[in-house]
């Protein structure tokens, strides 16, 4: 009886055991991460990979979700200074323009380029992209974008006032919305994520509406 008894007792525990093993199996197959195609949520790919990784939301709602290539990466490295010299040289107006129209472009400006750096700077954080590219507000760091201004531009301009600085400022806007337009209509046949390209449309449309109020400007000056 003890010796049945004995057997019995191993007979459950091995079971028990093997029961335990195959509910321990079944757990981890389910647990394996998918993307929905087979494949694990990780990524193994190189450059091209991560270009096309979706970017992370940011807390301000200012993230460019979805795939972005180098053109996108690009367009918002460069035009962020471009967006800071102009708001350098809408700083200049103040107590030196005297044209209504010349202090209501500068305003919408200013208005307009801040809030687009900040985007432009929540878009590369989530992309994993550094915010410069190497090129600066003016002199040898800027030749690579179209439109910028020089270190003397931007002095010749901070010595005058009244109508001579709404003249000059007029003509250096004009160039320099030039370029801002030239680098948007790149990103919008060459760019891949749509929240850069819809911003890529935005700076078409305005700065050109403000080039052709510009040159309004000196029409009449």
């Amino acid at each position: 009886m003890r010796a049945f008894t004995h057997r019995t007792t191993r007979k459950f525990a091995l079971l028990g055991a093997v029961t335990a093993t195959g509910l321990l199996l079944a757990a981890c197959g389910t647990d394996d991460p998918t993307d929905g195609t087979g494949h694990g949520g990780t990524s193994h790919g190189g450059a091209s990979a991560s270009a096309s990784a979706p970017a992370s939301a940011s807390a301000d709602g200012a993230s460019a979700p979805g795939a972005f290539n180098d053109a996108d990466v690009m367009f918002a490295q460069m035009m962020i200074p471009h967006h800071e010299q102009a708001l350098e040289m809408a700083e200049l107006a103040e107590g030196r323009a005297e044209d209504p129209e010349v202090k209501k472009l500068v305003a919408a400006i200013e208005r307009a380029q801040d809030p687009e750096i900040q985007k432009m700077k929540a878009w590369l954080k989530g992309w994993g992209r550094p915010v410069s590219a190497g090129h600066g507000s003016g002199g040898e760091g800027s030749h690579g974008m179209a439109g910028m201004m020089s270190d003397q531009d931007m002095k010749d301009l901070a010595a005058v006032k009244g109508r001579a600085f709404d003249r000059r400022f007029a003509e250096l806007m004009i160039a320099h919305h030039d370029g801002a337009v030239e680098m948007a209509k790149d990103e919008r046949r060459n760019g891949r994520n749509a929240t850069a390209k819809a911003l890529a449309d935005d700076v078409v449309r305005t700065q050109s509406a403000e080039v052709t109020a510009l040159r309004e400007v000196l029409d009449r000056l």
